[in-house]
């Protein structure tokens, strides 16, 4: 690693390591893979038709925006729009930090992806949770799932770009961004957390109901809402984690020590995003696996649009539009 110490006395890293290089490549070919496969998938789910792929196809479309954001990110990012392998402080409109635009526009595309990944969560748990008030609430009003997802989207948007504007408008400095970013993402996985495992007990729950009664196999079902809880919790904890221990060390040099150049090393750094990177790609290919199994083997048929049928109309009509969520 290269290393020269700037006019402000803080030490810069200039270059990445081979490992890091190498690192980079094989997470952004993994990245384009999972981009191609789910314009594929996607491609293919809109000839078929039906409230049924129109969700799979609005899923398939969140993986294809959060890979092919990644694969961006780490092809270009590294040759174009950081000067740093390891982030450094950073002003913007600071003549004396050199790069200040492309560590903008680096760091609001690494925000960008995750957002596009924790958004494919968040679809889930908006559509989990209208089917499970039409179960539990028969008589509420309820509001469309894509408005709510729609929504809690925004806002997420809204907080980045009021990161952005404090960025812009020298309220702090780019290790601001990164604190603000791991404070808002650790606080999101936590309530991800929680509501996956809420509502997966719930929904077992109704679909063994429903099966004793019209006597169908909800197993298959079951099993799928089991393996979306246990990979999204174990992601989303992992990610929490992660992102909650950044925060503290952020924190804990800049009370020390007035600034966290330290904190990023190329070792810790390394570690971060390995952890962080290959768990997207972890669980953005459990999701293809899950969607595809489910569009392709026909479960509906076998049990779950049985159930529907035997339910009120409007359950059944409900239970339509989020069989490629829950099962």
């Amino acid at each position: 690693m290269n290393e020269a110490t700037g006019s402000d006395g803080e030490i810069a890293i200039s270059t990445e390591t081979t490992f890091e290089w190498f690192s980079d490549a094989i997470l952004g070919l993994t990245f384009s893979l999972i981009a191609l496969k789910s314009a594929q998938r996607m491609l293919y789910s809109t000839r078929q038709g039906g409230s049924e792929t129109t969700v799979v196809t609005a899923f398939y479309s969140l993986i294809l925006l959060t890979s092919s954001l990644r694969f961006v990110w780490f092809a270009v990012a590294r040759l174009i729009w950081r000067p740093n392998y390891t982030p450094r402080a950073i002003r913007a409109f600071d003549g004396n930090s050199s790069g200040w635009v492309s560590c903008f526009i680096s760091q609001m595309l690494l925000t960008a992806g995750s957002l596009a990944l924790f958004s494919i969560f968040i679809l889930i748990l908006v559509y989990w949770a209208d089917i499970l008030k039409k179960y539990f609430y028969p008589g509420a009003r309820r509001s469309r799932p894509m408005m709510t997802f729609a929504t809690l989207v925004i806002a997420l948007v809204v907080l980045e770009i009021l990161n952005a504007v404090f960025f812009l408008s020298n309220l702090y400095s780019s290790e601001g961004m990164i604190l603000f970013n791991s404070l808002l993402l650790s606080a999101v996985s936590l309530v991800c957390v929680v509501e996956i495992t809420i509502f997966s007990h719930r929904f077992r729950t109704v679909l063994k109901t429903l099966g004793a009664i019209n006597q169908v196999s909800t197993e298959s079902q079951v099993r799928r809402i089991v393996w979306i809880t246990v990979t999204g919790n174990l992601f989303f904890f992992t990610r929490a984690f992660q992102e909650a221990l950044l925060t503290f060390l952020l924190a804990s040099y800049y009370h020390r020590y007035g600034s966290v150049s330290m904190v990023f090393t190329h070792k810790l750094w390394d570690s971060y995003m390995l952890v962080k990177h290959w768990s997207e790609v972890a669980i953005l290919c459990l999701m293809l696996y899950i969607l595809q199994s489910r569009f392709t083997a026909g479960v509906t048929r076998e049990g779950y649009e049985s159930v529907g049928e035997s339910a009120p109309k409007q359950q059944a009509a409900g239970t339509e539009e989020v069989q490629p969520l829950v099962v």
